[in-house]
């Protein structure tokens, strides 16, 4: 087996697997990211005086 070949090979290989690992990182921040938005949006829309109050007409 040539050495050179398999050295090109390995470091393809790192390469790819160092590349897959950045962008599931790059993911991971981005849905921490909206989820944090999602959570400022459900806060800023709260309105503690709703449901406090029940009217019922017999």
């Amino acid at each position: 087996m040539d050495i050179a070949a398999l050295s090109v090979s390995l470091n393809q290989s790192a390469l790819s697997q160092a590349v897959g690992i950045k962008v599931l990182s790059m993911a991971n921040k981005q849905a921490e990211q909206q989820g944090q938005g999602i959570v400022q949006l459900m806060n800023a829309s709260l309105n503690p005086n709703v449901g406090q109050n029940l009217d019922i007409r017999v």
